[in-house]
């Protein structure tokens, strides 16, 4: 009964979010209350759930994730992405430009949102394709798969820095294994698979073709900091801490105060020393707030969904009712997320809701919640195809037909999938 009660209320969030075009924010808090009634919650408490939900799921989530979206979006609009990406195309030469677009995506990806990364990579990639008369989809896809990889499995981006939280996780070593299982995974769906790819006829617009900004550009030094910061710092504070549990390093490092201190760094680096004013990048930082809220937002959304059923009791009887299918919780959450996604096309959607689904599970199975987190981020990477907006960015930038994009751009998201889910089961029986 419990397994029933939880697909009517997926398949009605899949309805509303697909059919009727509700916001996810709407469609998260209808079927919430929804689930309360149908579940037998007394009427009174629902309310109290769905504030509970928002405000436990939200509250350690809402720091890092707009810290991060201010960072990200100054690394791109001083054009520190841009030097990062320049410097490594110089350092590789015309022979391995690919290898040198599939980093500075990877690099680039770490502090940037998906969207954000996506737009800001095409203008690079058209200039070479164009300037090495080389394929497009050839060239471009190794690099988007990068800004994939990063997007699903490492903090602190939104959809990881969320399943860190509800899975109890912690996240320095999640970052730490994420990097472990993306490197073959981007291997692997990147340059490995395009090989098959340099026959799909592409006709990217020639608009990109001298792609040049006139503005000068940061230093590559303080660029490669200022970018790779954050990671740098959740590592070491990670392995600091295994050296004893100081009251000065648990302050140190806390996700958000090393958040706020990359983007007080960023503040300067890239902003007071390239002469911009003060003024202008709280500017900045305020349209990096408008691009995050929408997330924000769907993560409470789920919060509240996740609520419901677990105080209705329902995730417990899931997560019992699934103890005799002598399956792994992280094959389950996988599949969990991967069949959201087909349905919804919302990455992040895909992993939260999953995430209060098997979230008891693996609490009874002992499972660790670090890989757990990788495992349903890479489930909600699965089959991208026509409901997912980054589908058809993909198909519109390279102007490539709906068979073309499926054989390249689906199948890499597919491929980015699998093979996260396999790198995950190998760290398992290794750790």
């Amino acid at each position: 009964m419990a397994f029933l009660l939880v697909v009517i209320c997926i398949a009605m969030l899949i309805v509303l979010l697909t059919w009727a075009k509700l916001n996810a924010f709407v469609a998260f808090l209808i079927v919430s209350l929804f689930a309360g009634i149908i579940l037998g919650m007394p009427v009174n408490y629902i309310p109290l759930a769905i504030q509970k939900g928002i405000g436990d799921t939200v509250s350690g989530l809402l720091g890092i994730i707009i810290l991060g979206a201010m960072l990200g979006k100054l690394v791109a609009e001083s054009g520190a992405a841009r030097q990062i990406a320049d410097t490594l195309m110089k350092a590789f030469g015309p022979r391995y430009v690919q290898w040198a677009l599939l980093l500075a995506g990877f690099i680039i990806g770490i502090p940037l949102f998906y969207g954000v990364g996506f737009v800001l990579m095409i203008p690079l990639i058209f200039s070479v394709v164009y300037q090495y008369k080389l394929p497009a989809v050839y060239i471009g896809l190794p690099t988007l798969a990068a800004l994939s990889v990063t997007h699903g499995f490492l903090p602190p981006h939104p959809s990881p820095t969320a399943l860190v939280t509800q899975f109890g996780a912690n996240m320095g070593h999640t970052l730490l294994l994420g990097f472990i299982v993306a490197i073959p995974t981007l291997l692997i769906a990147g340059p490995l698979f395009s090989r098959y790819l340099k026959n799909i006829p592409a006709a990217p617009s020639t608009m990109f073709s001298h792609a040049a900004s006139s503005k000068p550009l940061p230093g590559k030094g303080l660029s490669f900091l200022t970018a790779l910061l954050p990671v740098i710092l959740l590592m070491l504070t990670t392995t600091f801490s295994h050296f004893g549990q100081q009251p000065w390093l648990h302050l140190v490092s806390d996700p958000t105060i090393i958040m706020l201190f990359c983007l007080l760094v960023a503040t300067f680096t890239l902003g007071i020393l390239q002469q911009s004013k003060v003024k202008e990048v709280m500017s900045t930082y305020g349209d990096a707030i408008k691009d995050v809220a929408g997330i924000l937002l769907i993560i409470a959304g789920a919060g509240a969904l996740k609520q419901i059923l677990a105080d209705a009791g329902v995730s417990a009887a899931i997560a019992k009712a699934m103890q005799s299918w002598n399956i792994s919780a992280l094959v389950l959450g996988w599949l969990a997320a991967a069949v959201i996604r087909a349905c919804v096309g919302s990455a992040t959607i895909a992993g939260l809701t999953a995430a209060g689904m098997i979230a008891p599970l693996m609490i009874q199975q002992q499972v660790n919640p670090n890989l757990m987190v990788l495992s349903v981020g890479a489930g909600s990477l699965m089959f991208s195809h026509v409901n997912d907006a980054g589908f058809w960015m993909f198909k519109e930038y390279f102007n490539l037909s709906i068979k073309h994009t499926l054989l390249s751009w689906s199948v890499m998201e597919t491929i980015v999938g699998v093979v996260g889910l396999l790198g995950v089961l190998v760290l398992e029986k290794i750790i």
